[in-house]
Parts: structure tokens; sequence; C-alpha cells
């Protein structure tokens, strides 16, 4: 049986946030993870017009409460969103709530007339699910040293470009990495357990951190742990967290997120509408936007808003190429929403073990082939090893890999290359005095001439300077 690692990671969401019982969804299919029993509307007369609607519905309809659907936050909210009670969270397994279904369901009349999403399920926006980052870290000698290298175009107080990296924080010993001299913010949410191992996916905001302090040096970077140690948090809060974190410094020249969900919707996330527009309006902020790790061409929010039209000039959503730089990872989303591709597999930065060496435990096996179907050695199965969490869903013999971590690793995924793009955009405002991120961006694209294919589309490949590329072992078909 191969590894189940959907459930592997829901299981892992599921225990760093108790108190709220999570489902899969939509129907039977594992694409995305919602609270149960909530449902989301926007404040005001839409919110009570979903309450009545639900309340309603609930009373016709036999085996639905019309007692339990009620408010279950104050009127109004920095994020424009009301969450809405519609049943028993611990009722029920993790395949889906009937409560949630039955509210949609009670709404669909009214959002045919409206034309427009009226309720929605309340989503986990994660760097988890499926296979978001699309492998777990591999270890890499210090004197390996990172790639991509770190440029030598150095480091100016009063010109450096300001990046808010919106994550899961900064590994504490994060500043013994010379590279990360000028990156502040918060610290990492439980790093390890209480064995001292590290946590799966701690240390992620660490390395996105360096990445961008690598290709481009003159940047101030500030990384905040607005994500939980699981890199995971529910829509209804994300939309508050990101307003507070660009309130807290003001709005930077670019923001880099490497988390998302798709929700079965061409519309959006409900929870992050008010952050949303309020982004259009600041002309000199771009959001840069990882397009998720499910090798799907679902839109993943909120890359996929730089695919509508009043949000094209403030979002650029960022997909992976493999290792040599030539395709797209197997892993990476894809599509005509995804507006560019840099390198994310299999590149190498900061995470820890800088000062003394990090015990990890794998938490995924490794598969016997490529679970997308490419036929060339992806980390889907290479480097091997058994992971802990596979042994729930499986029979498992030997005990799971353990390695250590003594300050860089290996690491892929969309999360990773997103950094990238949103380096080579700093850097290109450094090098010609640009002011306007927006328009660097345009400046970059226009001026660039790499390109790679991605699942049969010819589509832009941002490639930094100081990046090798590793090269790809292709695995003959099995006679």
């Amino acid at each position: 049986m191969a590894p189940q690692r959907f459930q592997e990671q829901f299981d892992h969401i599921q225990r760093s946030m108790p108190g709220v019982e999570l489902a899969t969804g939509p129907d039977d299919a594992a694409e995305f993870i919602y609270e149960k029993g909530v449902v989301l509307a926007r404040d005001g007369e839409e919110a009570r017009l979903v309450e009545d609607t639900v309340r309603a519905h609930f009373t016709t309809f036999a085996g639905l409460t019309a007692d339990e659907v009620r408010r279950d936050s104050p009127e109004t909210n920095r994020s424009g969103i009301t969450r809405i009670r519609v049943g028993d969270p611990g009722e029920g397994g993790r395949r889906g709530d009937r409560a949630v279904a039955g509210a949609l369901r009670a709404l669909r009349e009214a959002e045919g007339n409206a034309r427009r999403r009226l309720v929605s399920r309340n989503h986990v926006v994660h760097i988890a699910v499926n296979a978001c980052p699309g492998d777990e870290p591999v270890p890499v000698a210090y004197s390996a040293g990172p790639n991509p290298t770190v440029a030598e175009s150095g480091y100016d107080a009063d010109s450096a470009v300001g990046v808010l990296v919106i994550d899961t924080g900064l590994m504490n010993d994060y500043a013994s990495y010379p590279a990360m001299t000028h990156v502040q913010g918060d610290t990492q949410i439980d790093e390890c357990d209480a064995n001292g191992v590290l946590r799966q996916y701690a240390g992620h905001g660490t390395f996105i951190s360096g990445l961008v302090a690598a290709v481009a040096p003159n940047t101030n970077i500030v990384s905040r742990n607005t994500l939980n140690d699981a890199g995971a948090i529910l829509e209804s809060e994300f939309g508050d967290k990101l307003f507070e974190a660009v309130e807290r410094d003001g709005w930077p020249p670019l923001i880099s997120l490497s988390a998302g969900t798709s929700n079965g919707s061409t519309e959006g996330l409900l929870g992050l509408t008010a952050f949303m527009e309020a982004l259009r309006e600041q002309p000199r902020t771009l959001l840069v936007a990882a397009a998720g790790n499910n090798a799907s061409a679902t839109p993943f929010w909120p890359a996929a808003y730089a695919d509508k039209p009043e949000y094209a000039q403030s979002v650029i959503s960022v997909g992976a190429l493999r290792s040599d730089g030539e395709f797209g990872a197997c892993f990476s989303n894809h599509g005509p929403w995804v507006r560019v591709y840099a390198p994310g597999e299999r590149l190498t930065g900061a995470l820890t073990g800088f000062q003394t060496p990090v015990p990890y435990t794998y938490h995924h096996s490794t598969y016997d082939s490529c679970r997308h179907g490419f036929t060339y050695a992806c980390t889907c199965q290479d480097p091997q090893h058994l992971g802990l969490l596979t042994g729930e869903y499986e029979t498992t013999s030997g005990t799971p890999d353990q390695v250590q971590f003594e300050g860089f690793a290996q690491w892929s995924g969309t999360s990773f290359a997103t950094p990238l793009v949103v380096a080579m955009i700093a850097a290109h405002m450094t090098a010609h005095k640009e002011t306007d991120p927006r328009a660097a961006r345009q400046q970059l694209l226009a001026a660039n001439t790499e390109f790679a294919e991605v699942r049969g589309a010819v589509v832009p490949a941002l490639i930094p300077p100081t990046w090798s590329p590793v090269p790809v072992v292709n695995i003959p078909p099995a006679v």
C-alpha cells in the first residue's frame, strides 16, 4: 500500500489545532481541509440572510438541527467575515460534515439569484496539504554551501527593499547564518518536541527568508510567525492576521506568501476578501504567492487572484520548476492562473543546527514511483526514507529514518520557488533604482529571456543568476 500523504498531513494539521474539529472536502474528495460545524458569510445583511436561510432550511430537513444555527463571532470583524455555527463539530468523522454541506445547499437558490457566493466553508490555509512542501528537508553539509549561492551585490541600508515573509517565523539560530544578518521577525513556534527532535515543517519560514537573503542581499526581511507550527491557520483568522502583519510595520514593497488552499470556487477566499481589496489599493505593494503543490490545475488561493483582472497588478503566482529548470516539477500546480515559474526542486538553504546539530525524524515514507506519474527521479521517491506517520496507515518494517541538520537543508516546493521570485524582483528594484514593485515585476518579465515547459505549455521562467541546476535522472520504463 502506498503512503497516504493527504491523510497523514490531515492528522498533523488536526493535532496542531486542538479544540478545532476538521474535515476533508469537497464531498468525498480529499482536496482541502475545513472546520466542521461552521460556515462563513460577509458581515451585516448577508450574514443575517445566511443565518436565517440556514435555520429555515434545517427546520425543514430531517437530521439537521435548527437550534444549532447561531452567530459564532461579533457582528463586525476586521476581515469583514462572520462565523456562523451550523452544527455540532464533534459529530461525524473526517470525511465531510453534513451540517456544513446542508448550510451550503440552503444558500444555492439565493446565490444563484445574487450571481455570487454568499456562504463558504471555513478552510484551513496551509503549507502542507497533499504535498506542500513538495518533500521533507534533507541534510546538506555546511561546506557544500547554499544553492542559490549568496549574490555579491551587498547591502545598503538606504536603498534596501522591504520584504515581509508570512510564514512560520524564524528558528532560534537563524542569525548564525551570515547571509541572514538583515533578517528579523518572530520566532518559530515549537521548534522541537519534548525529546529535542525537530518538528515537521519547522524552519519553513527560515528557509524562505534565507533564499530571499541569498538572491537579494539588499533587502530588509521581516519574517512573521502568522502560521502555527504545522504551517496552518483557519481562513476566518487569516485575514485578520494579514492585516496585523502589514499594519505592524507598514505595507512593504513585497509580501512573500507560501501558503494557501483550493476551495472549489473561482471567486477566491471569502475570509480574504477585505485584505485583498485593501492590497489592491496599495500601489506600492506586490503579493508574491505560491501556486501550491497538488500537481493540479485547480485554482489555489490566494495565488490564483493573479488571474482575476481586478487583482492582476497586485498579485503574481509562482509555480515550481524541477531541479534542472527545464520542465515543471512533478508536484507543482499549473494552468493559466500560474503567471511565472522558478526553480523549486532540491534547493539548498538555511534551516537549523548551525550551532548544535538538530535531529529530525521523517514523517512521510517515499513512494516506489512518482505519485503524479512523472518518469524522472523526483522527490516523491528520492532520496528514499521511511516515515513515522505512514506507519499509521500501512504495515511497515523497520523504524522511521532519522537524520541530523547542521545548518543547511535541501528542500522542494512552490513554497521555495516563491521567495526566489520575490528576491529577483527586489534585486531588479535595487539594480534599476525602481521603487515600484509592480513596475519592477513588469519590467523583469518583459526583459526575461528564459522559458520552460510545463504540462506542454511554454511558460516564463525566472532563474536566479546564482542558482545552479541539479541534474535530473530519468527512470527507464519497467519492462
